[in-house]
């Protein structure tokens, strides 16, 4: 679709590719994608806007604007020009947060309260963007970002964090796999806070294609793929480490219920899940079923 719009809108551009404070001078909007696009207001008459509102959700911008160091940034991963040569380390953590619940502005301001300066934001839209982490001599912790924005704000938010880097080089490619694959950890966890290394098997089932997929929850899950409570008690299992006192625990279950639950699931399937190499086949049938 955004192609077929350049193609009638020449000016059209995404927000993150905003490289002077000229935002003012385009109109906004939010794709079915979550996408902000803009279109230069002398491109479009009334009727033009009339029918775009017809499919795209018109949108007005919030985002704080860029600092000098997000311009540089935002440069370097689109290969406007290049930084500093010197030795850095940085990852890319993606966030996103309820619209409703915080404006962009609010959200930057608690972030910064973590780091011992401004901490660079390069937004995608007015509820999820990239934090820049660089240089730091101990990594952020998200999950306590979380508890007291929750406990202080309520505020619903998922950080995916990605790998450290050390070239200026990685920066393009690094940022854009990131927003990619936060696409997919969306669809198979809940989880607050992901990592990468969590997210390879997300990404690695994500790409496989439905009829292997489909051979994969068969062959492994054979007979219990139907029993959604004996499912459920094996993927507490697996996320529990393997550990049978935990997982009775967060199931509120006796011991000797979940070891009868363990010995069904191995009866109907032929595995054993207390094995870790069975249970990473388990737990990515578990995946595919998602």
């Amino acid at each position: 679709m955004i192609e077929q719009l350049r193609k009638i809108f020449s000016s059209l551009i995404f927000y993150q590719d905003i490289t002077e404070d000229n935002e003012d001078e385009y109109q906004w909007f939010m794709t079915a994608e979550n996408r902000l696009i803009g279109i230069h207001k002398q491109e479009l008459t009334d009727k033009d806007r009339q029918l775009l509102d017809t499919f795209l959700i018109p949108h007005t911008i919030s985002v704080p604007k860029m600092t000098p160091e997000e311009r540089s940034w935002h440069a370097q991963i689109n290969n406007e020009h290049k930084r500093h040569s010197r030795s850095v380390t940085y990852r890319f953590i993606y966030f996103s947060f309820q619209r409703e619940q915080m404006d962009p502005t609010s959200f930057k301001d608690a972030v910064n309260e973590f780091f011992a300066g401004q901490v660079p934001i390069l937004w995608e839209n007015d509820h999820e963007g990239i934090i820049i982490e660089e240089d730091l001599d101990e990594p952020i912790s998200y999950e306590t970002i979380i508890d007291v924005l929750m406990s202080d704000m309520s505020v619903n938010i998922h950080f995916f964090v990605g790998p450290f880097m050390h070239s200026l080089t990685e920066a393009k490619r690094g940022y854009q796999t990131l927003l990619e694959s936060a696409n997919i950890v969306c669809k198979y966890s809940e989880k607050a806070v992901i990592t990468y290394i969590e997210a390879f098997p997300y990404i690695l089932i994500d790409q496989l294609e439905n009829h292997l997929r489909a051979d994969l929850i068969r062959s492994v899950l054979a007979e219990s793929a139907n029993d959604d409570d004996l499912l459920k008690t094996v993927e507490t299992f697996i996320a529990c480490n393997l550990n049978v006192s935990v997982t009775a625990k967060e199931l509120y279950m006796h011991r000797n219920s979940l070891q009868y639950r363990l010995d069904k699931f191995s009866e109907k399937s032929g595995i054993d899940i207390r094995h870790f190499h069975h249970a990473v086949s388990v737990y990515l049938a578990l995946l595919a079923m998602k």
